[in-house]
C-alpha cells in the first residue's frame, strides 16, 4: 500500500474573540464634558483612528501580497484531493475479487485520504475568513467608537445652546419688563422730548440708541443660537441613525468572525481524527493481508479449474469435429467428389457478436478488462473480464444463442452460468457471468439469445451487486467490450 504523507495540523492562532474586542472599544456611555473639550478629544479620536485605518488598510495589502501562497496550497490540495478521487475509482474497479470486508476496509481508507486534502484546504480557508473579519471588526469597531463620540459631542453642543437660548430669552423678558414697568405711555419718543436742554436730548437719544441695539442684538444671538441648535439635532440624529447601522454591521462581522472560527476549529478537529482514522484503517488492512492472500490463492485455484474444465471441454469438441470431418472426407472420396473445406482456426472473434447480458440500456462498464494493481497484496493481477452496473437482483440475459455447459456455485466466483456458443470462426467460444444471487437455468440445456438464464448479485468474492463478464476464445479469456453489440 501506498501510504498518504500526513502531518499533524497547526494550532489555530490564539486570537482575541472578537466580541471582547469590540466591547474593550464600544463605549458603554459617555458622560457630557464641555464642548470645547470634546470636540478636542473628537479631534484627537479622529486622527488615531485615521492613523490606525491607514495601518489596516496597509496590512491588508501586505496580506494580499501573501494570498498566493495560500490559494498555491488551495490549489495543491485540490490536486492532491482530484488525484485522490483518481485513485479511488481505480480502487473501486480493483476490488473486484475482494471480500466484502476488505473490499470496505479499503474503500474506508480511501475514503480517509481522500478527504484529508480537501479538509486541510477548508481549513486554510477558514483561517484566512477568520483574520479578513477580524480586521473589518476593528475597523467598524473604530467607526462605532467615533460615530458615538460624535453623538456625545452634539449632546453636550445641544446642551450648552439650549441653556445659552435660555439665557437669552430670560434677557428678552427682563428687557420687555424693564419696558413696561414706566408709566403708561412712556417711551422711547417721550424720553426724549422730557429733555430739558439739546445736550441732554443728544444724552437721551444716545441711551435709547444703545438700549435698541442691545435690545436687537440679544434677538440676534437667540435666533442664531436657535438656528444653531436645530442644525445641531438634525446632526445628533443623523449621527444616532449611524450609530445603529455601525452596532448592526459591527455585530454581523463578530458573528462572521465566530462562524469562521467554529469552522476552522471544527476543521482541525476533523483532520486530527482522520489522521488517527488513516492509521487504523492501515492497520486493519495489514492485519488483513494474510486473508487478502488465501482469498486471491482461491481465485487463482478456481481460474485454473475452470480453464482446465474448458480444455477438457474444448479438447472432445475438437475431436469430435475433427471425427466428423474425416468421416465426411472419407465419404466424399467413396463417392469421387471432392471433400468439404476444413475450416482452420482464425484465433480471434471479432465484431458485435454478443447483445446485452444485463437488464441495464444502454449497458454501462464499471472496471474495465486488463492488468490492475492488487490493492493489498500489491503486486499486478488480471481483471479477466468487465464489470456491467446492474442491481441486485435484475435479470441477466444469454448474450447470443448457446448451450448451458454448467450452472454451479465457483467459489470466487459465486454463482457462476457458463455459456457455450460453438465454432465461430473457426475458435470455441464462450462467456461466463458471475455473483449471480441465483440463476434459471441447468446444465445442457439450450437458451436462445435474450433469455432469462439468472438474477445479478453479490455472491462470492465480491464488494457490490454488479455482473462479471468473461469471454473465453479457444479456452483463454479475451477483452469481452469489442464484442458486445449496443
Amino acid at each position: 500500500m501506498h501510504n498518504l504523507p500526513l502531518a499533524a495540523p497547526s494550532s489555530l492562532s490564539p486570537i482575541p474573540a472578537t466580541s471582547d474586542m469590540l466591547r474593550r472599544v464600544i463605549p458603554q456611555g459617555t458622560s457630557p464634558t464641555t464642548s470645547g473639550r470634546i470636540r478636542t478629544a473628537h479631534g484627537r479620536r479622529r486622527t488615531v483612528a485615521a492613523l490606525f485605518c491607514a495601518v489596516v488598510i496597509l496590512a491588508g495589502t501586505a496580506g494580499a501580497g501573501h494570498a498566493d501562497p495560500v490559494d498555491d496550497r488551495r490549489a495543491e490540495a485540490e490536486r492532491r484531493s482530484s488525484a485522490a478521487d483518481r485513485r479511488a475509482e481505480e480502487l473501486r474497479a480493483s476490488i473486484e475479487g475482494l471480500s466484502v470486508q476488505l473490499s470496505q476496509a479499503v474503500l474506508d481508507l480511501q475514503a480517509t485520504q481522500s478527504r484529508l486534502p480537501a479538509a486541510k484546504a477548508e481549513l486554510e480557508e477558514a483561517r484566512a475568513t477568520l483574520e479578513a473579519a477580524q480586521r473589518e471588526a476593528i475597523i467598524v469597531a473604530n467607526r462605532l467608537q467615533d460615530a458615538t463620540e460624535q453623538r456625545s459631542s452634539l449632546t453636550a453642543t445641544i446642551a450648552a445652546d439650549r441653556a445659552n437660548a435660555d439665557e437669552l430669552r430670560a434677557a428678552v423678558g427682563a428687557m420687555a419688563r424693564e419696558a413696561y414697568r414706566g408709566a403708561p405711555g412712556v417711551s422711547a419718543l417721550d424720553v426724549m422730548l422730557d429733555a430739558e436742554d439739546a445736550s441732554d436730548f443728544l444724552d437721551n437719544a444716545r441711551l435709547v440708541d444703545a438700549a435698541l441695539r442691545s435690545q436687537a442684538r440679544v434677538l440676534d444671538d437667540l435666533r442664531r443660537v436657535e438656528a444653531t441648535n436645530r442644525n445641531s439635532e438634525a446632526r445628533l440624529g443623523a449621527v444616532t441613525d449611524r450609530v445603529a447601522e455601525l452596532k448592526q454591521e459591527a455585530e454581523a462581522k463578530v458573528a462572521i468572525a465566530d462562524e469562521a472560527r467554529r469552522v476552522a476549529q471544527a476543521r482541525e478537529d476533523e483532520i486530527v481524527r482522520l489522521i488517527a482514522d488513516q492509521t487504523a484503517r492501515q492497520n486493519t488492512i495489514t492485519a488483513l493481508k494474510a486473508q487478502a492472500e488465501a482469498e486471491q490463492a482461491e481465485i487463482d485455484a478456481q481460474r485454473a479449474a475452470i480453464e482446465r474444465e474448458l480444455a477438457a471441454i474444448i479438447a472432445e469438441q475438437r475431436a469430435a469435429r475433427e471425427a466428423a470431418e474425416a468421416a465426411a472426407r472419407a465419404a466424399a472420396e467413396a463417392a469421387g467428389q471432392k471433400p468439404p473445406p476444413v475450416e482452420a482456426p482464425s484465433g480471434s472473434v471479432s465484431g458485435a457478436v454478443f447483445g446485452n447480458p444485463t437488464s441495464i440500456n444502454p449497458m454501462y462498464v464499471t472496471s474495465e478488462y486488463g492488468m490492475r494493481l492488487h490493492p493489498i497484496l500489491g503486486y499486478v493481477r488480471l481483471h479477466a473480464g468487465i464489470d456491467l452496473r446492474t442491481g441486485c437482483d435484475t435479470a441477466l440475459y444469454a448474450p447470443r444463442d448457446a448451450t448451458v455447459v454448467w450452472s454451479q456455485w465457483r467459489n470466487g466466483f459465486g454463482n457462476q452460468v457458463m455459456l457455450d456458443y460453438g465454432t465461430v470462426d473457426g475458435n470455441s467460444l464462450m462467456s461466463s457471468s458471475n455473483h449471480l444471487t441465483r440463476s434459471v437455468v441447468r446444465a445442457g440445456q439450450g437458451v436462445a439469445k435474450g433469455q432469462l438464464i439468472g438474477y445479478s448479485g453479490n455472491t462470492g468474492l465480491s464488494g457490490a451487486c454488479h455482473l462479471h463478464f468473461e469471454v473465453y476464445v479457444n479456452g483463454s479469456t479475451v477483452n469481452p467490450r469489442p464484442l458486445l453489440g449496443r
